[in-house]
C-alpha cells in the first residue's frame, strides 16, 4: 500500500538528501485492502455505463469521483458551491496573481509556491487553468483544468462544491471573498492526487512538473557554483521555476530574522543594484503566504540599505514597501539562509514569444522495464545489458572541435506511488563508436560510462546534468535490482543549437530507442498501424466507446502470433477496459487516453507471451501468480483462489482477453482502495452512496 507523504506536521520541503518516495512499501494487500479487493473481484461485470458524473437536485454537476478523507467526513464540515457562500463568486478577479492564494488548513505550502511560480508566467497558467470558466456564461456547477502527467496533458473534471466550516473554505482561499480559481485549482490537484490529505506534504518540483511538464532538478545550496548570481540567472534566463527552504528547523517556524523552516519560497529574480557604495547581487524571493517577510539587511520595511538606492533604481526592482510576501535579500544571505534548492527547467514549447527567455531543446521517449525482457537490474549484476538502451549523439561543431555540449537527462517512473511500488532508478551513459548502436555483454564488460547517476533513487524522478564532447554515446535506464516491472519516461534536454541525432537516421529525430524487441511486436500491430485503426474504429468524433474496442482488438489480435484469442474477447471486457482506463468517467477514451491504455496492453502482452510457456495462447493456472508478479502486482492465496473462480475458463486457464481484463481490475482497484488511504493505514471510510457510485462503474 502506498504511505501519505504524511498525516502529521512532517516537513513539507523535505532535504536534499531526502528520498521522498521511500515512503512507498513493497506490501501491496494489507488484511482490509485484501477484504476489500476480495469483493470487489467476485462482483458481476458492470453494466452498459454511460455518463455516471451526475447532476444534484440543483441541476448542477456532482463529481462522485472525487475521494474524501477523513476531516471532510466530519459532521462540522458543509460542501457549499461558491454562489452559497457569497452573493456574486468569480473565477477570477483583477487577473490571476500569486497575491490571490491564502493556505488553509493543509501543510501545502509546496503545492501553493509552484502556483505562485505558474502565477508570474501567463502562457503557464493559461495551460493550467483555462481561464474563459466562469460562475456566469454556461455555467453548470463544474470546472476543468489540466495537468501534465507522463508525457501529456490531462483533463481534470471537477464540481465546485469545496469544503467549508462556519461559512468560510478549510483549504486554500483567495483574500478576495469573491474569487475562486486558486481553491478549484487546489481541488482539482487533490482529486488528481488522490483526495485533499494527499497534498498534506510533498515536494515543490514535483508539483511544478505537474502544472508545466518541465523537469526538475534538487540542488543543495551549499554546493552551488561560487558565482551564485550567474548561476541564477542562467537558470531564470532559461525560463526555470525555482523554490527555495531551509530544512533546519520545526516545520514553518521562523527563525529571528523571519524565514520559515521547512517552507517552500520562490525565487523569482536576480539582479545587481547601484548604491552609493557600490554594486550588491540582490534576489527577489517570495513567500506564497503572502506574508511573513524577511527581516534582515533589505528588508521591504525596514531596511535601511534601500536608503542607499536611488529612487530610479529601485523603481527598476518594483521595490514595494509593505509586507506582501516578496522581497529581496542580498546572494550572500540567500546562501546562508535556505540549504535546498528545486529548479524546475522549461521546454522550448513553454516559453513565451519574445520574453528573452531561451529554453532548452527538448525530446521525450516511453519505456518500460519487463521482467525476463527488458528490466536486467544494476550494472554489478549479469543482466545489466538488458536494460532498454538509447543512442544518443552529440555533434561536432566545426567552430570549434573540443566544444563540450550541455544537457540534462531526467528518468520518472510512472505511477510508482499509486502501484504501491518501490524502485529505484538511476541512468548511465556510456561513450560508443559512431557506427554502434547497441550495447552487448561483452561490450558492457570493456566499457565504462562516462556519466551516471550517484546513487540508485527512490524518488519519482533522477535527473543527471551533464557536458560532454562530441561524440556517441548509449543511455541506459535501469532499476536497483533485476526482474522488476516499471513504466518510465526519459527525458531529454540540450542547449539550443546543439544538434543531436542517432546514427544513420535523420538529424530531426535526434534520438533513437534501440532496446531489444519485445514479444508483443509479433502479437500486435505496429504503432502506425494502431492508429490506422484507432481510425477506422472509433467514432466521427475521434472516440473510442466499448463497442469500438472491441471490433478493434478483434482485427489487431487476429492479425500476429496470438489469432485465434479474439474468440475469447467479450464485450464486457471492453466495457471495462475503457471504464477502468478513463479518468473523466464517460466510458468514452480518446487518442490520448486510448495511447495510455495501449501502452499497457502491450506490457502485458509481452507478460503473457513470456509466462506462457507452452504456447497455448493460455495462460495455466500455476503461471498466473507469477505473471501477476511480473506486472507488479502480488496477490495472496485468497486472492488466487478467487481470480481461478471468477475469471478461468472451464479448463482453469486464463484466455489473452481475460488476463488483460484481470490485470486491468487489480491495478484499478488497487488503485482505487489507496486513492482513498490517503493515510497508509489499510483501511478507508466510504459512505454508502459513493460506494455504490465506485463499484458499479469498474
Amino acid at each position: 500500500m502506498i504511505k501519505s507523504l504524511s498525516v502529521s506536521s512532517e516537513c513539507s520541503l523535505p532535504s536534499a538528501e531526502d528520498d521522498v518516495d521511500s515512503v512507498c512499501s513493497d506490501e501491496l494487500l494489507g488484511s482490509q485492502s485484501r477484504r476489500w479487493l476480495a469483493e470487489l473481484l467476485t462482483e458481476d461485470m458492470p453494466p452498459e455505463s454511460g455518463d455516471v458524473n451526475t447532476v444534484g437536485r440543483d441541476g448542477l454537476f456532482v463529481d462522485y469521483h472525487f475521494p474524501l478523507g477523513e476531516l471532510e467526513m466530519n459532521s462540522g464540515v458543509r460542501w457549499k458551491r461558491p454562489k452559497e457562500l457569497c452573493s456574486s463568486p468569480q473565477f477570477i478577479v483583477k487577473g490571476a496573481t500569486h497575491l490571490d492564494i491564502r493556505q488553509g488548513k493543509l501543510n501545502d505550502c509546496w503545492f501553493l509556491s509552484a502556483i505562485a511560480s505558474l502565477a508570474v508566467h501567463r502562457s503557464l497558467l493559461v495551460k493550467v487553468v483555462p481561464l474563459e470558466q466562469s460562475f456566469q456564461n454556461g455555467y453548470n456547477g463544474s470546472f476543468t483544468f489540466r495537468f501534465w502527467q507522463y508525457g501529456q496533458w490531462e483533463e481534470v473534471k471537477i464540481d465546485d462544491l469545496l469544503p467549508t466550516q462556519n461559512n468560510n473554505l478549510i483549504y486554500l482561499s483567495s483574500p478576495d471573498r469573491h474569487e475562486f480559481w486558486s481553491s478549484l485549482l487546489e481541488k482539482a490537484y487533490a482529486k488528481l492526487k488522490g483526495g485533499y490529505r494527499a497534498l498534506d506534504m510533498g515536494l515543490p518540483h514535483e508539483a511544478m512538473v505537474d502544472m508545466t511538464g518541465g523537469v526538475s532538478e534538487v540542488l543543495n545550496i551549499s554546493s552551488l557554483p561560487r558565482n551564485l548570481p550567474a548561476f541564477l540567472k542562467h537558470l531564470l534566463s532559461k525560463g526555470a521555476l525555482i523554490n527555495c527552504a531551509n530544512c533546519l528547523g520545526d516545520l514553518e517556524t521562523k527563525n529571528e530574522l523571519g524565514i520559515m523552516y521547512r517552507h517552500a519560497y520562490s525565487l523569482t529574480a536576480v539582479e545587481k543594484v547601484e548604491t552609493t557604495y557600490g554594486p550588491v547581487d540582490l534576489v527577489r524571493i517570495l513567500n506564497p503566504w503572502g506574508n511573513t517577510e524577511w527581516l534582515g539587511p533589505w528588508s521591504d520595511v525596514n531596511g535601511p540599505e534601500w536608503s542607499t538606492v536611488s529612487p530610479e533604481e529601485q523603481k527598476r526592482l518594483h521595490r514595494v514597501r509593505r509586507e506582501d510576501g516578496e522581497f529581496w535579500m542580498s546572494a550572500s544571505d540567500f546562501v546562508k539562509q535556505f540549504e535546498t534548492m528545486e529548479v524546475c527547467h522549461l521546454t522550448g514549447t513553454l516559453s513565451e514569444q519574445g520574453s528573452g527567455v531561451t529554453p532548452w531543446c527538448y525530446i521525450m521517449l516511453h519505456g518500460n522495464w519487463v521482467p525476463s525482457i527488458s528490466a536486467g537490474g544494476s550494472p554489478q549484476g549479469g543482466l545489466f545489458w538488458q536494460n532498454p538502451q538509447f543512442n544518443f549523439v552529440l555533434p561536432e561543431d566545426s567552430g570549434n572541435s573540443q566544444k563540450t555540449c550541455s544537457f540534462i537527462l531526467a528518468l520518472m517512473q510512472k505511477h510508482c506511488r499509486r502501484r504501491g511500488i518501490d524502485l529505484s532508478i538511476a541512468l548511465h551513459v556510456f561513450p560508443v563508436h559512431h557506427t554502434k548502436t547497441y550495447l552487448s555483454p561483452e561490450d558492457l564488460k570493456a566499457v565504462r560510462p562516462v556519466l551516471c547517476s550517484p546513487h540508485y533513487s527512490s524518488r519519482r524522478e533522477v535527473v543527471l546534468r551533464g557536458s560532454l564532447p562530441p561524440g556517441s554515446y548509449i543511455i541506459i535506464p535501469s532499476t536497483t535490482e533485476p526482474n522488476q516491472q516499471g513504466a518510465f519516461l526519459l527525458r531529454i534536454l540540450t542547449e539550443q543549437g546543439n544538434k543531436a541525432a542517432p546514427a544513420n537516421q535523420p538529424p530531426q529525430d535526434i534520438i533513437s530507442q534501440t532496446e531489444p524487441s519485445h514479444p508483443h511486436q509479433a502479437a500486435l500491430p505496429s504503432p502506425k498501424s494502431t492508429r490506422r485503426l484507432f481510425l477506422k474504429h472509433c467514432n466521427k468524433k475521434g472516440i473510442c466507446k466499448p463497442v469500438h474496442l472491441y471490433s478493434l482488438l478483434t482485427e489487431a489480435i487476429q492479425g500476429g502470433v496470438l489469432a485465434g484469442s479474439e474468440k475469447n474477447l467479450a464485450l464486457e471486457h471492453c466495457k471495462s477496459l475503457v471504464v477502468l482506463t478513463d479518468t473523466q468517467g464517460t466510458a468514452r477514451l480518446n487518442w490520448l487516453e486510448f495511447q495510455g491504455l495501449w501502452d499497457m496492453i502491450k506490457r502485458w502482452t509481452d507478460i503473457f507471451l513470456v509466462f506462457d510457456k507452452n504456447k497455448t495462447k493460455r495462460l495455466e493456472y500455476q503461471e498466473v501468480a507469477p505473471a501477476l508478479k511480473a506486472a507488479g502486482i502480488t496477490v495472496d492465496d485468497l486472492v488466487m483462489q478467487l481470480v481461478g473462480l471468477r475469471y478461468t475458463e472451464p479448463d482453469m486457464t486464463i484466455s489473452y482477453p481475460g488476463f488483460l481484463y484481470l490485470v486491468m481490475k487489480l491495478e484499478s482497484m488497487i488503485h482505487k482502495f489507496q486513492a482513498y488511504d490517503v493515510a497508509g493505514m489499510g483501511k478507508i471510510a466510504v459512505s454508502y452512496r459513493r460506494w455504490l457510485h465506485m463499484t458499479m462503474y469498474n
